[in-house]
């Protein structure tokens, strides 16, 4: 009679479990999402700075904070017309551009970015017609590492 109910714990075991929240967190999935993002994100943050390819200049200027909307950016090439954010733009048509785009911001400074090999006049000809059209927070795009003005220099 006895001996029939007496089951080296199986019964107890299977029934008790059944009931039971699992208290163990499966992380493998949220592992996996996590490394595709990685991987996504690495993959899309250099496409999106403008794909315009320019020799910055160095300087010793520090990063200026970034905004929450999308920098409107000029480039100037070394050769080629002038783009606007990641569009050619004829130099008679960029203020008016500049002006329909401008209106329907939050912000108005403009990043102008100009390849370090081309003459100063030309970076000045197109700072001053923003500055003409009204366009008075400009902002130079420079890479970093550049020469310090600090005190002299004794390189070899």
């Amino acid at each position: 009679m006895g001996a029939g109910s007496m089951r080296r714990g199986g019964g107890r075991r299977g029934r008790g479990r059944r009931n039971q929240p699992m208290s163990e967190i499966n992380v493998t999935p949220f592992v996996d999402v996590m490394l595709v993002l990685l991987i996504i994100f690495m993959v899309a943050a250099p496409l999106l700075t403008v794909g315009v390819p320019l020799q910055l200049p160095r300087t010793a200027a520090e990063a200026i904070t970034t905004e929450p909307e999308e920098p409107l950016t000029i480039s100037v090439p070394p050769s080629g017309p002038l783009v606007l954010m990641t569009s050619e733009v004829a130099e008679d048509q960029l203020v008016p551009t500049l002006r329909a785009i401008a209106a329907e911001r939050q912000s108005g400074r403009i990043y102008l970015r100009a390849d370090g090999g081309i003459p100063y006049a030309r970076v000045m000809q197109v700072m001053g017609a923003l500055n003409a059209a009204g366009f008075r927070d400009i902002v130079l795009v420079t890479d970093t590492g550049g020469p310090r003005m600090d005190g002299p220099r004794m390189d070899g």
